[in-house]
């Protein structure tokens, strides 16, 4: 009799102690990740390798130059600059060089390639270095229609793509 009362209390402790463990929590999911073109599916996976930016023939005839704004922080002014595809502008302020690389009015990324589907201004987009002395502090794309997307940050300069001009 002791033995079954020994063995029960064994078996009512047993399912005590594993009814009253606390659920482990499980971790909040993840806010999912925006592009230019709306919500990014985590299922997709950025392939490995170099990117290629391809520049259709129609977009390098039809635009030879983009207006950058240019904001002095400091100054808390902002001024437009022209700046010729394939060419660097030198901040007076602030020192930075800027050089204007690409440009495409419709851009597009696919895989690892990035293009412009047409010649329209449908997603403008302006591929640009920025140099401190002789540092590369920025290598990326500014986007008309989605300035916040990637920007150029700094302490003293921000830059907006404002326009191409043909």
């Amino acid at each position: 009799m002791k033995k079954i009362m020994i063995v029960l209390m064994v078996c009512i402790a047993l399912v005590f102690t594993v009814g009253c463990k606390q659920k482990a929590e499980e971790p909040a999911p993840a806010a999912p990740a925006t592009g230019p073109h709306g919500p990014v599916s985590p299922s997709v996976m950025m392939p490995k390798g170099e990117t290629k930016i391809v520049v259709p023939d129609s977009v390098k005839a039809k635009w030879s130059s983009v207006v950058i704004a240019v904001e002095d922080k400091t100054a808390k002014t902002t001024k437009d600059v022209t700046v010729k595809l394939g060419q660097s502008y030198t901040d007076p302020a602030s020192g930075l060089k800027i050089t204007v690389d690409n440009f495409l009015p419709d851009f597009r990324m696919d895989g690892l390639t990035i293009t412009s589907v047409s010649d329209e201004l449908n997603n403008p987009a302006v591929h640009i270095k920025v140099f401190e002395g002789s540092n590369e502090i920025f290598k990326g794309w500014l986007y008309s229609k989605f300035p916040t997307i990637h920007p150029f940050t700094h302490d003293k300069l921000a830059l907006t793509l404002k326009e191409p001009v043909k």
